[in-house]
């Protein structure tokens, strides 16, 4: 459904509208002003005239956007005025520098979420729970399927399938901004020392993760290492799109492995061949949803991304909750199991 008329968020061709802030956030196209939820692809798109963005999310949009772009960096939390509206940007808990966006003007008060998770993240700033009038929720794992364990424990079994077979390369595919630092930061946190190799689209986003000194494990660039290296017994982390590509070539046998939500659904390992999955993600569980919207206190909640109209009618008609399902219709959206 499309929000209210004279509402204080209004969607247009350019995305979600904030006319008293004169600003978009997360907008599908380029626009003068643009408040930037997190960094990735499908959030922050280039050609923006200026771009409000969490401090720590600087050096990923530069790279991503371009190094010269004009960046607003701001601290969680902070109470801006823009135009004629008060804006603060709160943790999402998603990836390094993702955000909540509060939007405050006259007497409506509206809290865009992002992608967000509530479980505990070694890597990031944890959710910061944001009470509004009305809240924008997203709902990729809308579904009561989808109940997290926590990162440490899928951390442990990581480790015992990497190190249960010596004489083979690991290779984890996850994705390469947020879900791969998070793996590491986790590893890590459970007591991983060894070096672990990185396909490049990893490593270049490392910089960002150890300026903020997220606790990581020796990480080394896979193409650093020389081609008549032995990698039997050595963990390395790819981005899906390295899954059967060339670059896979170099290491012997490897047992390949899918870190994401998404293999919480029978079946899907199989799918998209590869010999293990792990059940991790980034974004909020059912439990998590249902969480975030309670503590929102919204009188009013939309659901956009994943299962909208299930979450929306669950809150309707179980939890008592205005909601509604709102179809942003984002051109370019990641494909499902690559921001997960």
């Amino acid at each position: 459904m499309a929000l209210p008329a004279g509402s204080l968020l209004t969607l247009t061709p350019q995305g979600l509208y904030c006319r008293a802030a004169g600003a978009w956030i997360d907008p599908w196209r380029p626009v003068p002003r643009a408040l930037i939820t997190h960094a990735h692809a499908d959030h922050a798109r280039p050609g923006c005239g200026g771009y409000w963005a969490i401090g720590a999310s600087e050096t990923i949009l530069r790279q991503r956007l371009g190094a010269g772009i004009k960046l607003i960096p701001v601290d969680y939390g902070a109470l801006h005025r823009i135009g004629e509206a008060r804006v603060s940007f709160h943790s999402a808990g998603h990836v390094l520098g993702s955000a909540q966006i509060r939007l405050e003007a006259g007497d409506e008060s509206w809290l865009v979420s992002g992608d967000y998770k509530r479980c505990a993240d070694p890597s990031c700033t944890p959710f910061e729970p944001v009470q509004a009038d009305v809240f924008i929720t997203e709902a990729t794992f809308g579904l009561p399927i989808y109940r997290w364990q926590g990162g440490a424990a899928v951390a442990r079994e990581i480790r015992a399938w990497w190190q249960a077979a010596p004489e083979r390369p690991s290779i984890l595919f996850a994705y390469a901004f947020g879900k791969a630092q998070r793996l590491l930061a986790e590893l890590a946190a459970i007591g991983v020392e060894e070096e672990v190799l990185l396909h490049g689209a990893v490593e270049a986003l490392m910089p960002a993760y150890r300026e903020a000194g997220v606790r990581l494990p020796p990480t080394l660039a896979a193409s650093a290492v020389p081609r008549s290296e032995n990698l039997a017994g050595r963990l390395v982390i790819a981005p899906p799109s390295a899954h059967r590509s060339v670059w896979m070539k170099r290491f012997k046998l490897p047992q390949t492995a899918f870190v994401s939500g998404w293999m919480a659904v029978r079946g899907a390992r199989r799918r998209r061949g590869y010999e293990r999955g792990f059940v991790l993600s980034d974004h909020a569980d059912w439990p998590g949803l249902l969480q975030s919207v309670r503590q929102s206190g919204a009188r009013q909640v939309y659901v956009t991304h994943g299962n909208s109209d299930g979450l929306a009618r669950y809150l309707r008609e179980v939890e008592g909750i205005n909601a509604e399902p709102l179809e942003e219709a984002r051109p370019g959206q990641a494909a499902e199991g690559e921001e997960d």
